[in-house]
């Protein structure tokens, strides 16, 4: 089907009801991350950051799996699930990160440090994680490379930030790849500064795909996950929030009480610009995960001697 003729929505067709209808029809589940638009998130049957997702796809038991994320998450999805269909509302969602570290770079630094084990931070894809000794998430990074014997040299890959800020908490040197989040380098330390002199009751909270001048003013540095239920348990009243907007909805949702800003980029306040918006999280929409369930196109396919090498690794996380 031509992507002009897939795009043809009924008029007046109810979108929420018509995916509420295919859900139970396909026998579907919708897992979302918190970056997705806020009628996506709501419509989700799982909602969560990378790490939670990954746990969602393996355990689930549905025929159809509509990952409304980003390209490697819905891999994620397929290799932990080979026997599903797995959807998603747009294949060009992808990732700045994933994009960064193609695997045949990748082999040939590993090559090069062969004594090496490799730790592949979750945002890459199959063929990145399929060169892995472990994967990781922003939520559990920290113990997953504790995991790994205190002499045993390490590369991490593919954000250079999540990798300087735990190889400072565990006091672990690693060589780091260098990549980043296109979104989370753009915040701005003078201006993070400048908003939290204008707010002194505001924390800071940040990311750690965010650059290491903007997080030595952090209060708090976690996973998306991790700086929700640190929003929802904190007593203080306002909250400067350094990771992409999206998570506002949530926050909002489990502390209706209190006050979040979004955290100003390279050009300026937030009101200026989208600088904490993910462009690819933005290709999905309403009606294309509508279409994504109609038609159960575009499906993840992947080879199976990739999808068994990529899982090795990630099934080696999921049992930390």
């Amino acid at each position: 089907m031509m992507d002009n003729e897939r795009i043809q929505m009924p008029e007046g067709q109810d979108l929420k009801a018509e995916i509420e209808r295919l859900r139970k029809e396909r026998n579907a589940v919708i897992l979302a991350h918190y970056y997705q638009e806020s009628e996506i998130q709501d419509l989700a049957d799982f909602l969560g950051d990378s790490l939670a997702l990954a746990q969602a796809a393996r355990t689930t038991e549905a025929d159809v799996i509509v990952f409304a994320g980003v390209h490697f998450m819905a891999e994620t999805a397929k290799i932990v699930n080979p026997e599903r269909i797995v959807v998603v509302p747009d294949m060009e969602a992808g990732c700045s990160l994933a994009d960064a570290c193609p695997a045949d770079k990748l082999a040939a630094w590993k090559a090069d440090h062969s004594d090496h084990a490799v730790v592949a931070y979750i945002n890459c894809s199959a063929a990145t994680k399929a060169l892995a000794d472990i994967i990781c998430t922003s939520g559990n990074v920290a113990k997953v490379v504790a995991s790994l014997p205190a002499d045993q040299p390490i590369l991490f890959a593919p954000d250079r930030n999540l990798g300087k800020w735990v190889s400072k908490q565990l006091d672990r040197e690693m060589e780091l790849w260098p990549g980043t989040c296109e979104v989370h380098v753009r915040f701005n330390e003078e201006k993070i500064i400048e908003e939290k002199k204008l707010r002194p009751a505001a924390l800071f909270i940040a990311h750690p795909e965010c650059e290491p001048n903007v997080l030595r003013h952090a209060d708090f540095i976690g996973s998306t996950a991790q700086l929700l239920a640190f929003v929802k348990d904190c007593p203080a009243p306002e909250f400067i929030v350094g990771t992409e907007m999206g998570i506002l909805h949530q926050m909002q949702k489990i502390a209706p009480g209190k006050t979040l800003i979004r955290t100003p980029g390279v050009t300026g306040g937030p009101e200026c610009c989208a600088c904490d918006q993910c462009p690819y999280m933005r290709l999905n929409t309403l009606e294309k995960l509508y279409l994504c369930l109609r038609d159960l196109e575009p499906r993840i396919e992947m080879d199976e001697e990739l999808r068994l090498a990529a899982l090795k690794p990630l099934e080696r996380m999921l049992a930390l």
